[in-house]
C-alpha cells in the first residue's frame, strides 16, 4: 500500500486565499466513518455530500496551511436532479454548518470577514457555484442567491447550458444573449463573474461585455499544455487588461501526460505571470489541504468517478485513473507554504508571493463586492 500523508504541521506564514477548493477531508468516504446509514450523503461522483466530508481534521489542517479563506462550490454541477432545489437546500445546509461552528470558519460576504477570519482564527467559507442551471431562465434568481450569500458563480461548466458553452463543447458558438444579460446582472448584484470552465469563445465574449474584473478561479495556461480546460495567452491578456485573476490549480491539466508535480505548477504560474503581470495570478487548486492516506483506495474511488463523469457527459480529456488530481509533492497542510518557498528558491520576491497566494485575489473581491 502506497500512502501519502501530511507532513508535520507548521503554520503557515501566508494568510492564503484559495479561490476554488475544499474543506473535506478526503479520507472519510473511505472509512468506517461512512457507513450504511450515511449513504445517502455519498454523492454520485463518490465524495461525501455537502457538510458531511469536513471533519475535525480538515479544519486543523486547513488553519495550519494558512487559509484565510476559501471559494467551495455549492448547489448542483451537473446531472439530471432539480437544480435549484439541490442548490437551495446546499446553501442552507451550509449556513447551518458554518453558523454551529463560529470557533472555526466564518461565513464570507466581504473582504472584511477575510481580514476577520485570519485575526480570529477561523477559515472564511465563500459561497461558489460552477455552473449557472440553477437560474434556470429566470434572472431574478441572481439577486437571490446573492442575498443569501453566494459571492462567487462560474458561467458554465465543461458542457453548453443556457448562458455559453463549456470548455468541451466542439463548437464554440460563445455566449449567449441571456449569457450576457446573466454578467450584466450578476456584476449589478456584487457577485464575482467566474470564467473557469468556460470554452474559450464564452470567456472573450464574457471579458468583453464586463464593466468590471472578473475571475478565472481554477485553470491553467494552454501555452504550456494546450488542454481544453486551460487558458489562451489571448484570454489571459484580456483578463490581465480588464482588472481580472486567474487561480492556478493544482491538477492534472498541467500536462498532457503523466503525474503533474509541483513544477509543473511553477511553470504555469511563471508563464501566467509574463502573460499577465503579477497583479493577475493567484492560486484555485481545486482541492483541499488535507493529504490521502491510501492511495489504492483513493485510486479506487478516482475510477469511478472518471466512468461516472464521462457517463454524465462532463469528464475532460486526459482523465485518468493512473494521475492523481492533486500535486504529490504539493499536498496536505504545508503545500502552500512549501509552493512559496518554491518560488523564492527560483527569484520570486516575498511581495510576488504573498499577491500569488492571496493579494490578488483579495484585491479582486474587494472590487466585486463593494458593488453588493
Amino acid at each position: 500500500m502506497i500512502e501519502i500523508r501530511s507532513p508535520a504541521r507548521s503554520e503557515s506564514r501566508y494568510a492564503t486565499i484559495n479561490a476554488l477548493g475544499v474543506l473535506d477531508n478526503p479520507n472519510l468516504v473511505a472509512s468506517a466513518e461512512v457507513d450504511e446509514a450515511d449513504a445517502a450523503d455519498v454523492d454520485t461522483l463518490g465524495y461525501v455530500s455537502g457538510t458531511r466530508g469536513v471533519d475535525a481534521r480538515a479544519l486543523a489542517d486547513a488553519r495550519s496551511a494558512g487559509l484565510s479563506a476559501v471559494n467551495i462550490t455549492l448547489g448542483h454541477v451537473a446531472g439530471s436532479g432539480d437544480a435549484f432545489c439541490e442548490t437551495v437546500r446546499d446553501i442552507t445546509g451550509w449556513n447551518a454548518f458554518v453558523a454551529n461552528r463560529a470557533d472555526t470558519l466564518r461565513r464570507v460576504l466581504g473582504v472584511s470577514d477575510i481580514a476577520a477570519a485570519s485575526q480570529a482564527g477561523q477559515v472564511g467559507v465563500i459561497f461558489g457555484f460552477q455552473n449557472t442551471e440553477m437560474l434556470g431562465r429566470e434572472l431574478d434568481r441572481v439577486r437571490l442567491f446573492a442575498k443569501m450569500g453566494v459571492r462567487v458563480i462560474q458561467l458554465t461548466y465543461n458542457g453548453r447550458n443556457a448562458v455559453g458553452d463549456g470548455a468541451t463543447v466542439p463548437d464554440d458558438q460563445g455566449l449567449t444573449r441571456f449569457g450576457a444579460e446573466v454578467v450584466e446582472r450578476l456584476q449589478a448584484e456584487g457577485v464575482l463573474v467566474d470564467l473557469s470552465h468556460s470554452s474559450e469563445k464564452t470567456c472573450l465574449d464574457a471579458l468583453a461585455l464586463a464593466q468590471r474584473p472578473v475571475a478565472i478561479t481554477h485553470s491553467a495556461c494552454r501555452a504550456v499544455a494546450d488542454h481544453p480546460r486551460n487558458k489562451s495567452d489571448a484570454e489571459l491578456r484580456l483578463l490581465a487588461e480588464r482588472g481580472g485573476v486567474i487561480g492556478l490549480y493544482f491538477m492534472p491539466y498541467l500536462r498532457l501526460a503523466g503525474q503533474p508535480m509541483a513544477a509543473d505548477l511553477v511553470a504555469h504560474l511563471e508563464h501566467a505571470i509574463n502573460v499577465c503581470g503579477e497583479d493577475h495570478v493567484g492560486l484555485g487548486t481545486d482541492g483541499g489541504t488535507t493529504a490521502h492516506d491510501d492511495m489504492t483506495a483513493y485510486r479506487r474511488r478516482l475510477e469511478d468517478e472518471i466512468a461516472q463523469r464521462r457517463a454524465l457527459g462532463i469528464g475532460a480529456p486526459g482523465e485518468t485513473a493512473d494521475v492523481a488530481t492533486f500535486l504529490p509533492d504539493l499536498c496536505g497542510p504545508t503545500q502552500f507554504q512549501r509552493l512559496a518557498d518554491l518560488l523564492a528558491a527560483r527569484g520570486h520576491g516575498e511581495a510576488r508571493i504573498e499577491k500569488i497566494l492571496g493579494g490578488n485575489f483579495r484585491r479582486l473581491m474587494a472590487d466585486a463586492w463593494a458593488h453588493s
